[in-house]
């Protein structure tokens, strides 16, 4: 396993439908480095957004899908995708307020 620091963790946020619904229950989801364990991840979500407390961490491997360019197939990347539950006395994570 590589020694991944806090800040490689979380790659990007997921912004989709269903993403922006469980924010309503404090759930935010991210896509995190391959890697990654629960524990990462929850470090990683506290000390990157202040006043944040995790209470459960939930994580997912996304195969890559099959693609063709004529003849010729290929994969895509395999990904890892996180939902964060924060605890309810738990500050809201700023990056998701305007969307």
């Amino acid at each position: 396993m590589a020694d991944i620091k806090y800040y490689d963790v979380i790659l990007r946020p997921v912004i989709t439908e269903k993403s922006m619904n469980m924010m309503s229950d404090k759930k935010y989801t991210f896509y995190v480095h391959p890697e990654a364990t629960k524990i990462q991840v929850k470090e990683a979500v506290e000390k990157m957004f202040n006043g944040t407390k995790v209470s459960s961490v939930n994580t997912m491997n996304i195969d890559g899908k099959k693609r063709r360019r004529g003849m010729t197939v290929g994969r895509t990347a395999k990904s890892k995708k996180a939902i964060v539950q924060l605890t309810a006395d738990s500050a809201d994570i700023e990056i998701f307020e305007g969307l």
